[in-house]
């Protein structure tokens, strides 16, 4: 069976199952597009160029109304946002080229519950909790072995928009009657609010914390004291609201493990999807809690993920199969519609000892590999790497992303080598959870409060970088690298040569790697003076 699925919101994707294997998962903000972009006639036709034939459904999963009818009426076509019912789903029969194909749509909510247990290794028939935690949704389920779903409570109404809005607290720069806040503002105060010594709340703390934590969402212009709030654009250099992310990060996680300690007493294993399951503090605090047998974060727990959960769940009213096989690494593949430049760049064959001797001397390159990484995290096909040595690294990626110095830089790491640098005795291969350094001498992939959100690897899961890092280890004893992602400011991965080569030139780049072949500035003082130094080596008699 070949099921075609859409997600039509934001952080749009076109994904393909093809006998309960995950085929390919076209997401709408790749290729340079604009973050959390919709799906378009472009990545709809990049879906047909990966079809081999007609597929046998057709899903577009849940979302908002489109119009004041619909949200009167209902829709035909669409399976809304909320629902956890089978029966709320649409059924019909539609032509596609020519063929009649199976047409189907279920709510968003049960997209994110389907994608989360579809991925997972729990096994089918497995009884579970959900927590979907999101933009909108804040719930808890229970979910048996039939894949019944039981809503336990609503938490936290918009538990990510009202995440995000405290970073537009302190930013002068956002309007402070503005509804929601800007989709990147919620990541940014998951950075900051690690900069926070948790000293106690003030008395005003309180009575902020309690207007964005209870009764409504609200914009910040409902608050009657907004004038005299505390952290009111101070800046986001500011210490004392940079003391208060962390406490409202607390705060919305507490909420949520209060109730978990109260309603859920089984012990099952917990699935969590949203993007708030991007939360790696949270991710981590929920493994801690000792409430659940395991926790389960899959790597596409935003909405990039609700085009697979829309297709995992008609596969399961298909076939009463609601699990399947998939490969993180299921984008499209690098196009490398023309060779870079001979007068821009030197090339050189492959060569990972080489490659591994230029970031050990303190160079900054572009990594490119296979299909891209499916999720908005750099996993290791479109990254940026570096050595993880000094701060000035993760300063100067930053400049090269052009974003904030307090967003961190993650490491990536040889699985064999992730208990003795971050104490981690298991795989955490996307980048999902946070672990505390165990030494001072990765200080470019250690967070300001002594965490890195780790990446690990082996042969198995990426063998490309696995092999990287092998030769990396040989050269300096460390099995490390920095891990970013290769994207120009807000937008998502590079996957053409012509991008890749004008990231090059305007960020600032020491050159890039692509499937293994190294091509390297020669307008780049640091790789002219590593030039030098080492044809001066090899000058040097034996």
């Amino acid at each position: 069976m070949k099921i075609l699925s859409y997600n039509p919101g934001h952080d749009g994707a076109v994904v393909l199952l093809h006998d309960a294997r995950l085929t390919f998962s076209i997401e709408a903000e790749k290729d340079s597009n604009y973050r959390h972009s919709n799906v378009t006639v472009a990545d709809l036709l990049d879906a047909a160029g990966e079809l081999e034939n007609i597929p046998d459904v057709i899903c577009m999963g849940g979302w908002w109304p489109r119009d004041h009818h619909e949200y009167m009426y209902g829709s035909r076509k669409n399976g809304g946002y909320h629902g956890l019912s089978e029966e709320g789903a649409k059924h019909s029969r539609v032509r596609l080229m020519g063929t009649e194909v199976d047409y189907f749509s279920s709510s968003h909510e049960r997209s994110h519950i389907l994608c989360a247990f579809g991925m997972s290794n729990l096994p089918a028939g497995t009884p579970c909790y959900a927590l979907v935690w999101e933009g909108d949704i804040g719930t808890f389920y229970e979910v048996d072995r039939h894949l019944n779903i039981v809503r336990l409570g609503n938490v936290i109404e918009q538990p990510g928009n009202r995440y995000g809005l405290a970073y537009g607290l302190a930013d002068p720069t956002f309007p402070k009657d503005g509804p929601y806040p800007r989709a990147s503002d919620a990541g940014k105060l998951m950075a900051l609010a690690s900069f926070s010594p948790r000293s106690a709340p003030s008395m005003a703390e309180k009575q902020l914390l309690a207007f964005l934590l209870e009764g409504p969402y609200r914009k910040l212009s409902d608050y009657e004291e907004l004038s005299r709030a505390p952290h009111l654009d101070v800046g986001l250099d500011d210490p004392g609201f940079r003391n208060f992310t962390g406490l409202y990060s607390d705060a919305i996680f507490d909420a949520f493990h209060r109730f978990a300690q109260t309603n859920l007493r089984k012990g099952l294993p917990l699935v969590i999807a949203g993007g708030c399951g991007l939360n790696c503090d949270w991710n981590t605090k929920w493994r801690e809690t000792g409430l659940f047998s395991e926790v389960f974060v899959p790597p596409v727990a935003n909405d990039s993920g609700s085009a697979i959960g829309t297709a995992i769940d008609a596969q399961f009213r298909a076939t009463g199969n609601p699990k399947i096989a998939w490969d993180v690494y299921s984008g499209l593949n690098f196009r490398t519609e023309s060779a870079p430049d001979p007068e821009r760049y030197d090339a050189y064959g492959k060569d990972d000892a080489l490659v591994a001797d230029m970031l050990a001397n303190g160079l900054i390159l572009g990594w490119v590999h296979g299909r891209w990484e499916i999720g908005p995290r750099a996993l290791g096909n479109r990254s940026i790497l570096a050595a993880p040595f000094d701060d000035a690294t993760r300063v100067r990626l930053n400049e090269i992303k052009r974003r904030e110095q307090f967003r961190p830089i993650a490491p990536v790491c040889l699985l064999d080598e992730a208990r003795r640098w971050f104490g981690c005795d298991h795989e955490s291969p996307h980048m999902l959870y946070t672990y505390r350094a165990t030494t001072n001498a990765l200080a470019a992939v250690t967070h300001v409060n002594g965490t890195a959100r780790l990446q690990t690897v082996t042969p198995t899961t990426n063998k490309s970088l696995h092999d990287l890092l092998v030769a990396f280890k040989a050269r300096t004893g460390y099995g490390v690298l920095c891990n970013t992602s290769l994207n120009f400011n807000g937008k998502g991965c590079i996957n053409g040569m012509a991008d890749l080569d004008t990231y090059t030139v305007e960020n600032g780049l020491d050159g890039f790697v692509v499937e293994g072949r190294a091509y390297l500035s020669k307008t780049s003082g640091r790789y002219l003076a590593y030039k030098a130094e080492t044809a001066s080596r090899a000058d040097i008699p034996c």
